[in-house]
């Protein structure tokens, strides 16, 4: 079953997870163990994100092997367009669909490390949408999720021409919404009216990072813009010489995010754990993850 068949099927809430490759044989290692720990949490999709130079045909495949090997029942490679002529996506795009993967995230991709301007490879495509249009063309059977920015994309010139921008993904092939990670829950109620006043009308899924550290906000910051409430931050400077103290702050926010964002209609919560499964058998971020599906 596709992600979005899911969405509309499912009488409760999705509950998803993001992996993304491990680029040392330790880093490996723990991915291995938690992502045999991960399959108790029961998701009902996981997503890989790309590996080094945005091809999804590398280790995003063979981690996407692994995940389906495991026993992870829907699993959703990213695509991006970093570094990749059209020719070279159709390899990668073809290579997944030949191993049964039926879900496809489309991206743009972020620019290199110390850049700030996305300079698109030779031949190959600038813009999200194009790369949506291309892969509804050439797999018209596949699902596709693209992203969105609940706190506007840097690059956009304004909140209005990035909802815009993202109307154009959907209406080019997209299935539904995963947004960028908040922390303010209005951000994303605020984010889905604007999208539906604009004509979008698929599926808008919150994306959210349970928190860990004040180190791992500022670290994030540099890759999406977000707001972060004045409360949580003045809790977690008050316990930054206590790891243990900040991890507990920044689990019970998301917690409370997961509730109310359910409470308020949302499709599903998509977790973006950067690897650490611990993260999600925290009793109670657990407890709350069995109530939204129902358990």
């Amino acid at each position: 079953m596709t992600v979005i068949q899911k969405l509309k099927t499912s009488a409760s809430p999705l509950i998803s997870v993001e992996f993304f490759p491990p680029k040392s044989e330790s880093a490996q290692n723990s991915f291995n163990k938690g992502a045999v720990e991960l399959i108790g949490l029961r998701p009902d999709f996981v997503s890989v994100t790309c590996g080094a130079g945005g091809s999804a045909a590398g280790p995003t495949l063979e981690v996407s092997k692994q995940l389906s090997g495991l026993g992870y029942e829907t699993v959703m490679p990213h695509c991006t367009c970093v570094g990749m002529s059209c020719d070279e996506l159709a390899f990668s795009v073809d290579a997944l669909v030949r191993q049964g993967f039926q879900n496809i995230m489309a991206l743009r991709g972020d620019p290199p490390r110390g850049e700030k301007l996305f300079k698109p490879a030779v031949g190959g495509f600038r813009y999200a949408a194009e790369l949506v249009a291309f892969l509804r063309e050439r797999h018209p059977q596949l699902c596709i999720g693209v992203a969105g920015y609940p706190e506007k994309h840097p690059e956009s010139c304004s909140r209005s021409d990035d909802i815009q921008n993202l109307k154009t993904k959907v209406e080019s092939g997209a299935d539904f919404i995963t947004t960028q990670l908040f922390l303010h829950n209005h951000v994303y109620f605020e984010f889905v009216e604007e999208c539906r006043a604009a004509g979008i009308t698929v599926p808008i899924v919150p994306g959210l990072l349970p928190i860990i550290s004040l180190e791992q906000i500022n670290r994030m910051r540099t890759f999406c813009e977000f707001h972060v409430p004045a409360v949580l931050l003045r809790n977690l400077e008050a316990a930054k010489n206590d790891p243990i103290k900040m991890e507990r702050i920044g689990l019970y926010w998301a917690i409370e995010q997961i509730s109310e964002l359910v409470e308020g209609g949302a499709p599903g919560i998509h977790l973006y754990l950067l690897n650490r499964a611990k993260t999600a058998f925290y009793p109670e971020l657990f407890a709350c993850l069995s109530r939204v599906r129902g358990n």
